[in-house]
């Protein structure tokens, strides 16, 4: 073959790769548009998981969203003794939506070796637990936060009697087996008595994953700290809190830390929207006991944030509502915008009872509830 050969003959397979790729990218958006459009979250009492809180979500590269709950009722029906439900301290689920926009989740509660159900991440000793929160995925890896937590009696509110007690970092690997044989490594982050715990929401933006911390004292504000992702084999040691001057500083000072939001709640999330160009934080408001969600804006992680614009009012919370209980309180309010047809904000919320054992009788709470509203316009 000529050299004047040889030159169309190779045109023509760059065409036609061209025209290869650009039909799985057509694909690819076209199963993109999809899901947006369909595929909104629900949660099914199935598989033996019975509802649960936090309700975080994580988008892997490959599609699946990783789920992280709660305390989880488990078994073939709610249970409580006395004041104490039959659960595990946190699970997750695994969810997946098709290009026609078929939603599906299966829960995964990990089982020990004799088969019997144990929380998804191990707190090392019987003293404490973990509530498992917000993540990331990060280099075929995910990484959690989990809040050390131990019984606190409270007076009147066996719902309420719980106190944190530092705050940790889980490296899940092994991703691409079942979630069963996932691999779980606990490294520290902060102490217990810093009374403010990196845990409420987590996200990556360039060379670090930042995490935001409610601190434990009046007003209760909102810190934020950042791990450099290069650096997350050792996260305390690695550790930088944003100061009051506004200034990176090694380690993590909640005494003299700036407050990236006046008053702030343990669970939220904060997520960036490229077509709003901004950094958007969805919350149940801070008072205990509001039966409101609020939306916040920022240019920045950093700020400055927005007081918040009250965006959803709980039904479940509403005395005039059907089913109203005194004893329901709503939490729990964040955003997942994998899941946002185009305009839309879409969120979950979690209500619960003062009154543990309404749990068995109650079965249209303790679960994530999803609301689809149009993007609110200004904040």
């Amino acid at each position: 073959m000529s050299i004047t050969q040889a030159f169309p003959q190779q045109r023509r397979r760059r065409v036609h790769l061209l025209a290869v790729i650009l039909v799985f990218l057509a694909a690819s958006a076209s199963a993109a548009a999809a899901e947006k459009q369909g595929c909104i979250p629900t949660f099914p009492f199935k598989q033996g998981w019975w509802g649960a809180d936090a309700a975080y979500s994580i988008p892997f590269p490959d599609g699946r969203t990783v789920w992280i709950f709660g305390d989880t009722p488990y078994g073939e029906a709610r249970f409580v003794e006395g004041n104490n439900p039959r659960m595990v301290r946190n699970s997750i689920g695994v969810s997946t939506c098709d290009g026609a926009g078929k939603w599906n989740i299966d829960y995964v509660i990990r089982k020990d070796d004799t088969g019997q159900p144990r929380d998804f991440f191990q707190a090392r000793d019987k003293t404490y637990w973990y509530w498992a929160l917000d993540g990331f995925f990060y280099r075929d890896n995910l990484w959690v936060t989990l809040i050390c937590v131990r019984d606190k009696p409270v007076e009147g509110s066996p719902a309420l009697g719980f106190g944190t007690c530092g705050t940790d970092l889980a490296k899940v690997s092994n991703l691409s087996a079942p979630p069963q044989q996932w691999k779980v490594d606990y490294l520290p982050l902060v102490p217990d008595g810093v009374q403010a715990y990196p845990s409420a929401t987590a996200v990556v933006e360039g060379d670090y994953a930042y995490i935001f911390a409610l601190y434990e004292k009046d007003p209760r504000p909102m810190l934020l700290v950042r791990i450099p992702l290069k650096g997350l084999a050792a996260p305390k040691e690695n550790l930088q809190y944003l100061a009051e001057d506004g200034a990176w500083k090694p380690g993590f000072d909640s005494a003299h830390a700036k407050r990236v939001m006046e008053q702030g709640v343990s669970e939220m999330s904060v997520r960036y929207h490229p077509d709003l160009k901004k950094w958007v934080g969805v919350m149940n408001a801070p008072d205990f006991g509001s039966d409101k969600i609020i939306l916040r804006t920022a240019p920045r992680l950093t700020g400055p944030w927005t007081e918040g614009k009250v965006i959803y009012q709980i039904p479940d919370m509403q005395p005039n509502a059907p089913a109203f209980d005194r004893d329901t309180f709503c939490y729990a309010g964040k955003e997942h915008p994998q899941f946002e047809p185009p305009g839309k904000l879409l969120f979950t919320y979690v209500c619960n009872s003062l009154t543990v054992p309404k749990l068995v009788t109650n079965l249209t709470i303790y679960f994530p509830k999803v609301v689809v509203l149009p993007m609110p316009k200004g904040d």
